[in-house]
């Protein structure tokens, strides 16, 4: 029976059935505090870096006097590696090449992602290596030092998310 013909029949208009008492009845609740696991059997992913524990380790990258800096196959192939070489886990890669030139674009990781952004005529790319868990973001700096031929390379260290 459709649920306006048992409207229009009157049935179930009365006293409560057994199905709404049930419903009716409220059921006592005990609040319980969250399990706080020690640090040790956490799965939250963060990171250790001398001995500090952090949400993820964070490299600024500048690359100076590189090559290679308009070339979107290199750049891909670069990525990968850097992952790779990491012990990362890569979901995406989403690059764009601009007009005249440069490329912009994101590797996107389980354990966070790497940026790039470089401009040919000038010779650099600014890069962010962003890692948590146990992948290793210094493992990506040789690997963009070979793949851009680069001059120099600056790094600065960011530990995001310090525990105490």
């Amino acid at each position: 029976m459709r649920q306006n013909a048992l409207l229009r029949s009157g049935k179930g208009l009365g006293l409560p059935g057994t199905a709404r008492q049930k419903v009716a009845k409220v059921a006592k609740v005990t609040v319980v505090p969250p399990f706080v696991a020690p640090d040790e059997e956490r799965h939250d992913h963060f990171a250790l870096r001398n001995g500090v524990r952090c949400a993820g380790v964070h490299l600024i990258v500048d690359v100076h006097q590189a090559h290679g800096l308009d070339d979107i196959d290199l750049i891909e192939t670069t990525l990968r590696r850097c992952v790779d070489a990491a012990g990362a886990t890569l979901l995406h890669i989403h690059l764009h090449h601009f007009q005249p030139n440069g490329v912009s674009g994101v590797a996107v990781l389980a354990e966070s992602h790497i940026s790039i952004h470089t401009w040919p005529d000038a010779g650099f790319a600014a890069l962010d290596v962003f890692m948590c868990g146990s992948a290793n973001p210094d493992a990506c700096i040789p690997v963009l030092r070979e793949a851009f031929q680069a001059e120099r390379v600056e790094v600065n260290e960011l530990l995001r998310g310090r525990r105490a």
